[in-house]
């Protein structure tokens, strides 16, 4: 991931000073929520204290880094319009 988008991450995910009041699910619908607005969706970001992934994302749009007890993975996929 690009150095400033991984600055932008970093920053949204700092603005939880005491992880302790938020939940993991709130930490990351407000990092997806965040990145999709400045860059585009589609993102998607899964927090936790243990878990597994495999997923495919684009080319340099993926970011893993941990902070307190949590584990924040963020990646981006291309969208597609549906034909009708």
């Amino acid at each position: 991931m690009l150095g400033l988008m991984q600055v932008q991450a970093f920053r949204c995910a700092r603005t939880y000073d005491s992880l302790e009041k938020f939940s993991s699910k709130h930490i990351a619908y407000n990092l997806k929520k965040e990145l999709d607005e400045v860059y585009g969706p589609a993102w998607h970001c899964i927090v936790g204290s243990s878990f597994g992934s495999y997923v495919t994302h684009s080319t340099g749009y993926f970011l893993y880094f941990s902070m307190e007890k949590f584990h924040i993975l963020i990646f981006k996929t291309k969208v597609r319009r549906a034909l009708n």
